[in-house]
């Protein structure tokens, strides 16, 4: 499910990895159905989940044909706190994000991006940095 897309938005942590955790970034795009319908960018999200997706699959479409990054997308367009940071998420271990989310994310090798991921938050795009 995951492809190879070059990593270079984003720079590697010093020291490198932490044993049995990994670090990504991602893109959230919620929906009127999202565990918290709300973000900093937006007081009340009213879009349905069909029109979220749609907005997803653009982004992915866009990162894919190199025409831009997740991490510059995500700083103007996820509804995550975490795009200030270029959508980075730090480093996380099992346990520590939604099923879906970590299922997704721990499947990707460094420098692959996910397709969309559905989660109680909204629907992600998941690239993992390390």
């Amino acid at each position: 499910m995951a492809e190879k897309f070059p990593v270079n938005s984003i720079a590697p942590s010093e020291g490198g990895g932490q044993a049995g955790k990994i670090r990504c970034a991602h893109l959230l795009v919620k929906h009127k159905d999202s565990r918290r319908p709300s973000s900093w960018k937006e007081a009340n999200i009213t879009r349905t989940k069909d029109e979220a997706m749609g907005i997803i699959l653009g982004f992915e479409a866009r990162i894919r044909d190199a025409s831009t990054s997740l991490a510059e997308l995500a700083i103007t367009e996820s509804d995550c706190s975490s795009a200030r940071k270029r959508g980075d998420l730090g480093f996380f271990g099992r346990g520590e994000m939604q099923k879906e989310f970590e299922e997704a994310a721990f499947a990707l090798r460094p420098g692959e991006m996910s397709h969309a991921v559905e989660t109680a938050s909204g629907i992600h795009l998941i690239e993992r940095l390390e």
